[in-house]
């Protein structure tokens, strides 16, 4: 009789154990995401390059050294309409990393996933909360001053038709009429991402980085953008328009 019972007695801890393994439930499982930024060029979406001369369609050459910006309050939608959004989301994306930008996503709960938003820039609220660390740290060249905020997306280089021979777009601003943040919203055009774990499924996205000059903009007016104002907005405007899907890997 006393072995019966302690027999019964591990079945029953071994049962406990089991139903209290967060792993069992598939609610608790999670997967990473990467995001993957291929920067292009012109309406025949051609390859870009820092440090290499491109010709845009209205006929202005330039070409870039710096092309970086702010990913920011990434939310995925569900299958099923729901929203995921990560916590503490900003990123750099850096056109120097080829042949596409990368940015990684932990602990997204396991589903089917149809959209992806988020926003070019930082929110208002990191942006009155003074210089921070990570990638919001000022280390990263991306800060103004706590009065000024962040710089949302940062576009140098050269051009003969320019009047200096240079552009500096440094575009940020997060209040007023001329609010910088702009927000984007990537339908998958009907695919469907996976998350599960053990598995890095991706999206993959286009930057047109021509986008800048988008509607008659000219480097001969336009070269310089140093604070938030009228041309930081359009300009960012402009930016966000260049951002397309292309396709995801599951």
């Amino acid at each position: 009789m006393k072995k019966l019972l302690s027999i019964a007695i591990v079945l029953l801890a071994f049962s406990c154990s089991k139903d209290d393994n967060p792993s069992d439930n598939p609610a608790d499982l999670k997967g990473a995401v990467e995001i993957k930024f291929e920067h292009v060029w012109g309406p025949d979406a051609a390859p870009f390059a820092l440090n290499q001369e491109m010709t845009h369609p209205s006929g202005q050459k330039m070409t870039f050294t710096t092309l970086k910006y702010y990913i920011s309050n990434i939310k995925l939608k569900k299958a099923d309409g729901t929203d995921w959004i990560q916590p503490e989301s900003y990123y750099i994306v850096d056109a120097a990393q080829t042949p596409e930008a990368k940015i990684t996503i932990p602990d997204v709960p396991a589903g089917d996933y149809v959209e992806v938003s988020f926003l070019i820039g930082v929110d208002s609220l990191r942006n009155t909360s003074g210089a921070q660390v990570g990638a919001l740290s000022p280390e990263h060249g991306m800060f103004w001053s706590w009065n000024t905020g962040y710089i949302f997306i940062k576009a140098e280089g050269s051009s003969p038709d320019s009047p200096t021979g240079t552009f500096t777009y440094h575009i940020g601003g997060f209040q007023g009429e001329h609010n910088a943040i702009r927000s984007r919203t990537i339908n998958f055009n009907g695919a469907v991402l996976m998350v599960k774990p053990n598995a890095k499924p991706s999206i993959h996205l286009m930057v047109n980085a021509g986008r800048f000059w988008h509607g008659g903009v000219q480097l001969s007016q336009v070269n310089r953008v140093h604070m938030p104002g009228a041309n930081a907005s359009m300009l960012a405007t402009n930016f966000v328009g260049g951002i397309s899907f292309d396709h995801l890997h599951n």
